[in-house]
Formats: structure tokens, C-alpha cells, sequence
């Protein structure tokens, strides 16, 4: 039944879906899921990774047709046999890597198809980029219809995408983790032309892991675990907690441990690191049983500083020491030696071999300790992939499983078992719970938090404030390649944070420099 809305006229929705089901072989990968999507509304989409909803989008989209149930765009019944149906019938999605024609420009990739002719059939650029730069400017958006799309940023490509959605007169807009790989000020802005094209009218919904997201920006919620409907609602009616529950089907306990310690001796320290153009003059210490946050912009050097600490990227000037021990620039093995491990913020290109096992992988780092010359002991690789998986409760149907087939989540625990195999003193987590869903972004939490209540030194690089600020014991603040203030966890705040990584200042910050 359609429900009345508070302070919404319109009460017919855009799109709905009901009863819908869809089965693959053996899988049934929805089983009777109901959607709807009303005008002027942000509708979130919630759940795990594997709960169904990109077989539902795929629908949505005409990429899939469902075994059974109902489709409708504006209360009349449509099947979309293609995407280009859905399309037509004014259903677009934006996807978290937009698929553009890089040596094109704007204009050319809104209106690809479609571009203005002159009397001698040829494409009217000046007419193209008119049109196009008046979508932008509704969308409210600085963005040049001339420029080519190569070099464009991914906030920027996301909104030549949502462009040309408008350009067909999309009145559903499906926008898929369109915030993943966006910085503070980019988010903002996508929710600003997000807050446009409601005014307009248009259906959107929204796909995240970000419950902050969700709770400020969507009016409705609709939750699904293991293809099914759980609930839908207003967003009013529901709490973070009451959203998780639902999602993952049990109550995870805190999504944020930790666990009051006290730290012991200094077990990495970082003076006065610089690299010409990319970080200056940072210093820096973490000691055993500690989280520290590292805090900043994207693009404020953080990523560049755990890079340059490990020996991966150089460093001109400054010191690293492990234990006391110095590590001399760019010698990762070296710094494995004395005890650094450094869990990467792209898990997929620099933390795995997508091809590999998950044994192999989990193992990957310890690799000469288990065999001798060019034989590998099979039986001690295979003790140590389930020692440090099952300790992470990793959740495979063999380890002989190629680590591709895991969810994103699970592939973030076999990069933490390589580096905790190597038994490091410190440990660099960059990004570490990016691109996965809530139920496994507890698991993480779980994990750092039991490492450094075991006496392990942990530096946490995140963007993700709230992540920051439940975890870290102290929070350092990076801005432009500089490192501009450090916080306790009792003077830390999103606020305070914020003020020190952009630049601003407030005596609220307790002395903070």
C-alpha cells in the first residue's frame, strides 16, 4: 500500500517494484523484494554485500528481466527488455566508476548519440555545448562542455554522467556508491546537484555503505539481507542501530570497540620526514597498544607518509625508527625486518593478487619462511592460512578459492592475516574498512581494536571521520603535505577535526597547533 508522505503532495511514485524474484542456477538471488520510489525523494538502498541489490539495480536498469513480479514507471506496467528500454522509459544510473569516452569532451559524452546537426548534416558543436552547459548550470556546476573527459576527476566524470541522464529526461536517478572515492568537498557538492534534481522532481536512489550519508541526506530507506525485503520506511523512523540490526540480522555490538588502554613504549617514530612536493617536516610517534588516527583532505599527504615510512616511495630528509631500530629509505624489507606492516589503501591493486588463492595470499608476505629454497611446504602454508583466516573469521568456502571471489570485506581480513602473519610490531591500515559493507566494517573495528589491546602499535589513515574518531586513542591532522595538529580523543570532535584539516582555527580546540 502507498503510504502519505509528511509535508509531500504527491503521493503516486515514480517507479515500483513488487514482489520481484530473480533466480541464477541454484541461486536464488531475490526472492519477492518490493520497491518505491516517489518524486522528489532520496531512497536508500541498505544492505551487505551479497544481500541482493545489484540484482535489483540490474533490473531496475534492464540489464536483467525478474523471474516474477511487477514493474512500474509512473503507475503503468513496463518490462524492460534492454537497458536502452530503461532508458528510454527515463531510468539512468550512475555508477561509482562512470564509463565515459575519455578523448571526447563534456558536451560530446552528454549528447553522444544525440548531438545537434547543421543544415549540412554536420555535428553543431556551438549548439552542443550551449545545451550542455545550460544542464550544468542548473546543476549548478562550474564544469567546461569543451573540456575533453581524459584528466576529469571521478566527481567530475559523475557529473557529466548525471548530465546526460537529464539530457534524456531520466525521472529516476540510480546513483551506485557514488561517494567512494570522493573527497569531503566533492561528496558535498555531488549532494548539493543530488538536492537539485530532487527539486526537479526526479526519483533518486541511493546506494551506500555510509550510514552518516543516509541519516543527512534521504527522506526513505528500504533494507534487504540475503534477497529478501526486510523493511522500508520513513528515514525518521529508524536509528543507525536499528539499521544495522536489520542489515546484517543480529546486533553487532558497537560498530566502533575500543577498548581503554595504556600505551607502553614508543614503537615507531617518524622525525622530521619531508619529500619535496609531497610532505614536509612530519614527526610523529605511536606506541604499543595504541590507535592513531591520521586525519586530512584527500590529497593532504597522509597516504604519501605511510608510503615514504614503509620504503616504498622515497623520502629526502628525516628518519624512521621501528623499535629504535632505523630503516633507511626504501627498503620495505628492511622495514618488514623490524617489525612495519602496511596494509594498503587499494586493497585490489597493491594488496592482493586478484588471481591468487586466498591461502597464497594471506601468506604471501611470510612466503620464504615457508620452505626451503624454491620447495614450499604446503602443509606450513596451509597452517598458516587457516590460523590467521580463522582468527579473522573469514567467511570462504575454500582457501584454495581464488581471493577474486570474496566479498570486499573479506578480501580487506586476507590482507590484514598477510601482514599479521609477518608478527609486526607496527601496523599502517590505509583505508581499511573503504568500499565495504557495515557488518564487515565492525569485523575490522574488531580486529584493530583487539590488536592494540594486545600491545600492537596501530597508525589508521581514514577519511572516514566518524571511522577516526571512534578508533583513534590520538588524532593527527595533516593539511597540504604538513602535519598542522594532534588531538586527544577527549578534545576530538568532526568540528575540530575539520577546522585543523582545512585550514581554519577555534579556541575550542584546546591548544591544538
Amino acid at each position: 500500500m502507498t503510504e502519505a508522505r509528511p509535508g509531500t503532495a504527491v503521493n503516486v511514485p515514480r517507479l515500483t517494484l513488487s514482489g520481484a524474484s530473480k533466480r541464477f542456477g541454484p541461486v536464488q538471488a531475490l526472492r519477492n523484494v518490493s520497491l518505491e520510489l516517489y518524486p522528489g525523494e532520496a531512497h536508500a538502498l541498505l544492505g551487505e554485500n551479497g544481500a541482493g541489490k545489484s540484482t535489483l539495480v540490474k533490473i531496475l536498469a534492464g540489464v536483467h528481466q525478474a523471474d516474477a513480479g511487477e514493474l512500474q514507471i509512473g503507475g503503468q506496467p513496463v518490462v524492460f527488455r534492454g537497458p536502452g528500454e530503461a532508458r528510454a522509459a527515463g531510468v539512468a544510473i550512475i555508477y561509482q566508476e562512470p564509463t565515459l569516452f575519455p578523448d571526447l569532451t563534456v558536451a560530446e559524452n552528454v549528447l553522444m548519440g544525440r548531438q545537434p546537426a547543421t543544415r549540412l548534416g554536420r555535428i553543431d558543436k556551438r549548439t552542443m555545448q550551449r545545451q550542455v552547459a545550460g544542464i550544468l548550470q542548473e546543476l549548478g556546476v562550474a564544469l567546461d562542455p569543451a573540456r575533453l573527459v581524459r584528466g576529469l576527476s571521478i566527481a567530475d566524470q559523475q557529473i557529466v554522467e548525471i548530465a546526460k541522464a537529464l539530457s534524456l529526461n531520466a525521472q529516476v536517478l540510480i546513483m551506485d556508491e557514488p561517494t567512494a572515492a570522493l573527497t569531503l568537498q566533492e561528496t558535498e557538492r555531488l549532494f548539493r546537484v543530488v538536492r537539485s534534481l530532487r527539486a526537479r522532481g526526479a526519483a533518486i536512489l541511493f546506494i551506500t555503505h555510509r550510514l552518516e550519508e543516509v541519516f543527512a541526506e534521504c527522506q526513505r530507506v528500504t533494507i534487504m539481507r540475503d534477497g529478501q525485503w526486510v523493511s522500508a520506511g520513513v528515514i525518521g523512523d529508524y536509528t543507525p542501530g536499528s539499521v544495522v540490526r536489520q542489515m546484517v540480522g543480529r546486533d553487532l555490538g558497537e560498530l566502533y570497540p575500543h577498548a581503554q588502554t595504556q600505551p607502553g613504549e614508543v614503537a615507531l617514530k617518524v622525525s622530521g620526514l619531508s619529500q619535496p612536493g609531497m610532505f614536509d617536516d612530519v614527526s610523529f610517534t605511536v606506541r604499543r597498544g595504541e590507535i592513531v588516527g591520521l586525519a586530512g583532505l584527500v590529497g593532504a599527504g597522509r597516504s604519501e607518509v605511510a608510503r615514504a615510512v614503509f620504503g616504498i616511495d622515497p623520502r629526502e630528509h628525516g628518519s624512521v625508527q621501528v623499535n629504535g631500530h632505523t630503516i633507511p629509505p626504501l627498503q620495505p624489507r628492511l622495514a618488514m625486518r623490524a617489525g612495519l606492516g602496511l596494509v594498503p589503501e587499494d586493497r585490489r591493486q597493491q594488496g592482493l593478487v586478484m588471481e591468487l588463492s586466498i591461502e597464497r595470499n594471506a601468506n604471501l608476505a611470510i612466503l620464504n619462511r615457508l620452505g626451503r629454497g624454491l620447495l614450499m611446504d604446503r602443509a606450513a602454508e596451509d597452517r598458516s592460512a587457516q590460523q590467521w583466516t580463522s582468527q579473522l573469521q573469514l567467511k570462504a568456502h575454500r582457501l584454495s578459492d581464488p581471493v577474486s571471489s570474496l566479498s570486499g570485506g573479506n578480501q580487506q581480513k586476507v590482507v590484514l592475516a598477510k601482514w599479521l602473519a609477518t608478527g609486526p610490531a607496527v601496523l599502517i591500515v590505509d583505508e581499511p574498512t573503504r568500499g565495504i559493507d557495515v557488518g564487515a566494517k565492525a569485523e575490522v573495528h574488531r580486529v584493530l581494536a583487539e590488536l592494540a589491546a594486545a600491545g600492537l602499535a596501530v597508525l589508521m589513515i581514514s577519511s572516514d571521520l566518524p571511522e577516526v574518531l571512534g578508533m583513534a586513542d590520538r588524532i593527527l591532522v595533516m593539511r597540504e603535505g604538513r602535519l598542522v595538529g594532534e588531538l586527544s580523543r577527549e578534545q576530538a570532535s568532526e568540528e575540530a577535526v575539520m577546522w585543523l584539516a582545512t585550514g581554519q582555527r577555534s579556541q575550542d580546540l584546546g591548544g591544538a597547533a
